[in-house]
């Protein structure tokens, strides 16, 4: 079974992240954000995976190190859980549509870091969720799981819309990608 738990403890933070990537697609716990809690909670249900999360964080100052330091925790125990790759599919592709908004995600679990975003959210807030805080996320996530991310909004007015097309999108991104469909590494390095 491919599942991993990490905890981090920061002077801002103490998160901790079991995720299992042939899960349910089950989410359990709280960031503490109620519009976040709905992103986690797709993220699971699009991707598969199972996501258990206890989550505290200095939500009085702002968003940033919760959702930063979340995102570095998800990532981490992403790539743990991945363990060596054998036999993953690697790559994983989607186009979400969500009312009048598409999102393009486009991932490669290469081992080799990189992260593009292309997306314009046109609100600074979402109930209690900083929009800024989606592309934070994201990159944190793509760093600290050794993925190449290209997430790219190609049109959309609603802001919710959008940061909801992203979660759904790259869970469906991330669910081909780990698939697995032999027994060697997709790579003519043999080490992803």
């Amino acid at each position: 079974m491919r599942t991993a738990s990490i905890h981090r403890k920061t002077g801002e933070t103490d998160i901790s992240v079991t995720l299992t990537i042939d899960g349910r697609g089950v989410f359990e716990g709280t960031t503490g954000i109620g519009f976040f809690d709905h992103m986690m909670n797709l993220l699971a249900r699009h991707s598969g995976m199972d996501i258990h999360l206890s989550c505290k964080g200095d939500l009085y100052v702002d968003n940033h190190h919760t959702i930063e330091d979340l995102g570095i925790t998800l990532g981490d125990a992403f790539l743990k859980a991945l363990g060596d790759k054998k036999g993953i599919r690697r790559y994983g592709c989607f186009f979400c549509p969500m009312d009048e908004t598409l999102s393009r995600i486009v991932l490669d679990l290469s081992g080799r870091p990189y992260f593009v975003y292309d997306v314009h959210i046109p609100v600074e807030r979402i109930g209690g969720f900083e929009t800024e805080m989606t592309r934070e996320f994201f990159l944190a996530f793509a760093v600290h799981g050794m993925m190449n991310l290209h997430m790219a909004c190609l049109y959309g007015e609603n802001g919710h819309h959008i940061v909801e097309s992203l979660f759904k999108g790259i869970g469906h991104a991330l669910k081909e990608a780990v698939t697995v469909e032999g027994d060697t590494v997709l790579s003519t390095k043999g080490v992803l």
